[in-house]
């Protein structure tokens, strides 16, 4: 092979013999000290990584331990969110429930729209204002937002207890109401005899009449006037056929001289319903039915009882 060298300096140029292998080699040797030169810096970089200040590793350690901290800072603030989410849904629910027990709880007790309303929202108002000794942010916190729902949990859970008590309460008043006689004892009829003192019918000699008589047509019905539960049903001296209901709290109410009885001891009676047929069973002058209350054992002029229908 024939090298030919240009010099800027010479009026001519030169030229060499020089061997293919020589040029080959020398290419190569170009080669690799090029690659050398790659690798050495990439060496020198780690060297002097290896080779920084104590104090900057530590920073790049630091840095590090955060960045995972804030990862699961990051997570852990997302598990919060759901818990909160769903500990809001189930307190909504709450709510929903005590409205529907503070709306049945007003019907109950008959009362008017307005402090009772559970169907609205209460009116409120006022400044905002931060908490004494308090930071304004520290209350949108998540742990504090929590503790605040905690709270609410608790309040409403004693809420709901007070609401179980009165719907109790209202409901031993409205039972104690149906036990309460009133009413008269026939659909039909009229009253044909006081309470007291009176002439016997049979005899013509004064006696006590314990209570109070409803005359009309055989076979009219005879009816209860509370709740209660029979505690006799049968013929009894000088009653004929009669009915004794107990209606609770002292009272017993009696219905005699009936043509046919149409309960039997132990059944539950409601207020209206039929209990007998109207007769003249027993001491009796016509068709009527003898109707006594008793308060605490002792017979009581039912006309006030009758009355407060």
């Amino acid at each position: 092979m024939k090298l030919i060298v240009v010099s800027d300096g010479a009026r001519a140029a030169r030229s060499f013999d020089v061997a293919a292998g020589a040029v080959i080699a020398l290419l190569l040797g170009a080669a690799l000290m090029l690659l050398a030169a790659v690798y050495g810096g990439l060496g020198v970089g780690d060297a002097r990584r290896a080779a920084d200040p104590p104090d900057l590793q530590l920073l790049r350690a630091d840095i590090e331990r955060q960045d995972g901290e804030l990862r699961a800072l990051r997570s852990s603030a997302d598990d919060h969110i759901n818990a909160l989410a769903l500990r809001m849904g189930e307190l909504n629910a709450h709510v929903i429930r005590l409205n529907a027990l503070g709306t049945r709880l007003t019907g109950m007790a008959d009362l008017e729209d307005g402090e009772f309303d559970f169907a609205n929202a209460p009116a409120l108002g006022g400044p905002v204002d931060a908490e004494p000794g308090s930071p304004g942010t520290a209350a949108g916190r998540l742990p504090d937002l929590l503790a605040e729902i905690s709270t609410m949990e608790t309040a409403l859970d004693a809420q709901r207890q007070q609401l179980t008590a009165l719907e109790g309460l209202l409901l031993d008043r409205k039972i104690s109401d149906r036990a309460y006689p009133r009413g008269r004892p026939v659909k039909a009829g009229w009253l044909s005899s006081y309470f007291g003192k009176r002439a016997d019918p049979l005899s013509g000699k004064s006696s006590w009449h314990r209570g109070v008589d409803f005359a009309g047509q055989h076979g009219d019905p005879v009816i209860a006037v509370s709740d209660g539960v029979v505690s006799f049903a049968g013929d009894r001296s000088g009653y004929g056929n009669l009915v004794e209901i107990r209606h609770g709290n002292g009272y017993v109410t009696r219905y005699a001289h009936n043509q046919e009885n149409l309960v039997a001891v132990g059944d539950t009676v409601q207020q209206g319903q039929t209990i007998a047929l109207l007769g003249s069973t027993g001491r009796s002058t016509g068709p009527h039915v003898h109707f006594e209350v008793h308060r605490n054992g002792q017979a009581v002029d039912p006309a006030k009882y009758v009355r407060s229908r």
